[in-house]
């Protein structure tokens, strides 16, 4: 087998192939490496390698196996972090300037927990500064583009965990999803990534400790090893004080399900938000393969009006908290957006976030009345094909203008306000080949069921097989 296509083989996959001993771990290590010297400088999406390590703990990863040592479920599996996390000895820029030299002595919770099931550390992904919208650019490393069309964005704010999954440089990624981070990237770059419920996979060291609209989960090619990846990050941690009690090991259950008469609301549009031509086809092209799944597909949305409201609330009040007291002395070296993001929460008053509150309750309860009526929710991730990787965002969708750097990602954000876990999944391709995904939004802390009609969807379509013109063809 070439080392290309070993690094395409999926994670579990590769695990396989690890535990019956037919490749070392060194040899995978080695390959995803090999992978990230022939691509990497090209698609800038690991901005901090850590080769050598890597290296010295596949050593001893295969030292264990030769002793039969009980070892994680993701043992030897090249993972990499995004560059928002913590990770313990290494660069941890958050894709700023101000902290272009950071190095912390801690690692964040997702990162420790992926290294506790064995999986090794090639290095660091790229991210915009702060995490702060859907294209992945910044001043300390600049962009990574769309592996499919390198004149393209590959999304973000997760998008060089992304990108490196696409072009087969490891095998999962771990990242965040505020406002549709893991759902955006995954959709742009024929991927899989799901927005957990809040608390399933937990966040820590976190100055907000109760916020619940920004969560950390993985993303990966196939739904299979997001579910393998969900194992391994999820489960309680009394360190979170929002952490679920339900244990990582559910993940590892069977997705395999019929879904006979299951009921499905179905929206094109999420209550009439602009959605591009292309992508509303190829949208519209996957009721019938959830037809063929034996569902039962209804044209229908719950009302959520207010969730941009409660969305653009709470995310300026935690961008003011957290940048506000950064900008005295680094002003000048933070993007406009982040700046305007914090500046917009400074006028926020105390009987706004009250009001915000009591909405996001009533939303939660229409919510829930109507997902007594549906087990799904489909709709599209992102209202817009990949776009010119020049463009911090779209202008306009559809002769609608965009007053701000995150409009365009209503489709994604509205769902984030109503707290139900959703997963992107592969869905179809313009005609200029860029990667359009759909998204499962199930009913609340429903994480494993949306796993289960996602992996479904993949197998009757098989669009996650294709690969980047950028890599050679398996």
């Amino acid at each position: 087998m070439l080392n290309e296509d070993l690094c395409f083989l999926s994670a579990t996959e590769q695990s396989k192939l690890i535990r019956s001993k037919k490749i070392s771990v060194q040899e995978l290590i080695r390959a995803h490496l090999d992978q990230i010297e022939r691509y990497n400088p090209v698609l800038n999406a690991i901005v901090t390698l850590t080769a050598d390590s890597a290296m010295a703990e596949a050593y001893v990863a295969d030292q264990q196996l030769e002793k039969n040592a009980e070892v994680g479920i993701l043992h030897g599996l090249p993972v990499a972090h995004k560059d928002l996390f913590l990770t313990k000895g290494v660069r941890t820029t958050f894709g700023s300037l101000a902290f272009e030299d950071f190095v912390p002595d801690v690692d964040s919770l997702p990162v420790e927990r992926l290294k506790k099931a064995g999986g090794i550390s090639l290095g660091k992904t790229n991210t915009p500064e702060f995490g702060a919208g859907s294209q992945t650019f910044n001043a300390v490393f600049g962009s990574t583009p769309n592996p499919y069309d390198l004149t393209k964005t590959c999304g973000g704010s997760s998008g060089g965990g992304a990108v490196a999954l696409a072009s087969g440089m490891i095998s999962i990624a771990d990242g965040t999803d505020l406002g549709g981070s893991l759902r955006n990237p995954a959709s742009f770059c024929n991927l899989v990534g799901i927005r957990p419920s809040a608390g399933r996979v937990p966040s820590w060291p976190e100055s907000l400790g109760w916020y619940t609209m920004s969560v950390p989960g993985p993303m990966a090619r196939t739904v299979q090893d997001v579910a393998l990846a969900m194992a391994a990050m999820s489960g309680p941690d009394d360190r979170s004080p929002i952490s679920l009690e339900s244990p990582g090991e559910i993940f590892l259950n069977p997705l395999i399900r019929s879904f006979k008469g299951c009921k499905i609301a179905f929206s094109a549009n999420l209550g009439g938000l602009p959605v591009e031509p292309e992508v509303a086809a190829v949208v519209e092209s996957t009721r019938a393969v959830f037809q063929d799944l034996g569902c039962e597909v209804i044209n229908d949305e719950p009302n959520i009006s207010e969730a941009d409201e409660i969305f653009m609330l709470w995310r300026a009040w935690r961008t003011e908290l957290r940048i506000t007291p950064l900008l005295k002395e680094h002003r000048t070296q933070f993007k406009d957006t982040v700046i305007w993001n914090a500046e917009q929460g400074l006028p926020i008053t105390g009987p706004q976030l009250a009001r915000a509150e009591a909405k996001r309750t009533e939303l939660y309860h229409r919510v829930r009345e109507f997902f007594k009526k549906y087990e799904f929710l489909v709709l599209p991730v992102s209202q817009v094909a990949p776009f010119s990787i020049d463009l911090e965002f779209p202008q306009e969708i559809n002769g609608v203008k965009m007053d701000t750097y995150i409009d365009w990602q209503k489709s994604a954000y509205h769902i984030s306000a109503l707290g139900n876990p959703a997963i992107s999944v592969p869905a179809g391709f313009t005609s200029n080949n860029l990667p359009v995904g759909i998204q499962i939004v199930g009913r609340h802390r429903d994480d494993f069921g949306i796993l289960q009609l996602a992996h479904a969807f993949e197998q009757k379509t098989l669009f996650a097989q294709r690969k980047p013109p950028i890599c050679k063809p398996l």
